[in-house]
């Protein structure tokens, strides 16, 4: 697979950004499990700000959307973001919460053939119910792991249970998402750009109720080991919280930027490959644990994602139908 010039460069940012924010998540978890709502706040205000400045240029430009049309996709997206980071206060691990990212086609496949009447062709069938094989034997494992690794009179397994039940929510939230932003598109033409202004500018007031626990791990993080940077010390979480922000910006950037100079099949793999490639340095760099079991049901994950896009194709299957 070749790629011209803008395409390496949006590969370069894809996996520079992504891998990179995934690395500084992990480093702030560790220290502070509970930081997630912070995180999240500091990651929309950055995109908000630059989409303010660089977007509508201040407001001065009008939006192709109406703003009625982008108050649902922007109470999912946000409840989608503030759960997915939060869960990681109840017992997830980060392998865990990457595998669970990483099968957002299983609500996909369900709720367009429930909502959208979609139909599908028998390889897809397949690749979702290897996804969600690959979903239930790390999840259950990793209940075992729980349940033997800590005893449930501190409720520790109970608040493990509810971190699944939150991944599994914003899942399928996202999946509804997707498909109300797939309308909105057929409707208005796509607009990536100032949906992603919208979506994360709007939402900042709902960080109004979650103010208590944003200063409190604000305060934590002040807290937190200092670095010496420039002839000054700087707390290393808010060095962090700095990288990562600026990171998942470089994310967001690069995947907006491949899908705009790459056929979707090839950002598909792209972004299938970064998921792994941040999972295997999770484990491995972290040192989270992983089994034999969880290389299985990874295996079945990704393995499933790549044949639901047709990048590998069953024996005999025909060649790739553009209509799906």
């Amino acid at each position: 697979m070749a790629f011209n010039r803008d395409e390496s460069l949006a590969v370069a940012l894809v996996f520079i950004g992504c891998c990179t924010n995934v690395v500084t998540l992990e480093v702030i978890v560790k220290q502070d499990k509970g930081a997630g709502n912070l995180i999240t706040f500091a990651q929309f205000l950055l995109v908000a700000v630059e989409g303010i400045v660089i977007t509508s240029r201040f407001f001065t430009r009008s939006s192709v959307i109406p703003l009625k049309f982008y108050a649902l996709m922007v109470t999912m997206f946000f409840s989608v973001s503030v759960i997915n980071n939060y869960a990681l206060n109840f017992n997830i691990s980060m392998p865990l919460h990457m595998v669970f990212r990483a099968s957002s086609l299983v609500a996909n496949l369900l709720l367009g053939i429930i909502i959208l009447r979609k139909q599908y062709s028998l390889s897809k069938y397949v690749s979702v119910l290897l996804i969600t094989i690959g979903i239930s034997t790390c999840t259950i494992v990793s209940g075992r792991a729980m349940k033997s690794d800590q005893s449930d009179s501190d409720g520790s397994f109970s608040t493990w249970l509810i971190g699944i039940a939150m991944l599994v929510f914003a899942l399928f939230v996202s999946a509804l998402m997707g498909i109300y932003q797939e309308v909105l598109y057929k409707n208005f033409g796509k607009q990536p750009r100032e949906a992603m202004l919208w979506t994360h500018l709007m939402p900042l007031p709902g960080f109004l109720m979650l103010y208590s626990d944003i200063v409190q791990h604000a305060s934590l993080f002040s807290q937190s080991e200092p670095v010496s940077f420039m002839q000054f010390s700087v707390p290393n979480l808010w060095l962090m919280l700095l990288a990562n922000t600026l990171t998942q910006y470089v994310c967001i950037r690069g995947v907006f930027y491949l899908t705009t100079t790459s056929p979707s099949l090839t950002v598909t793999l792209i972004v299938t490959l970064r998921k792994f490639i941040s999972l295997i340095f999770s484990i491995f760099f972290f040192r989270n644990p992983f089994t034999p079991y969880h290389w299985i049901g990874t295996a079945c994950v990704f393995g499933g994602t790549l044949l639901f896009t047709d990048v590998i194709q069953l024996p005999g299957q025909k060649p790739r139908d553009k209509k799906e």
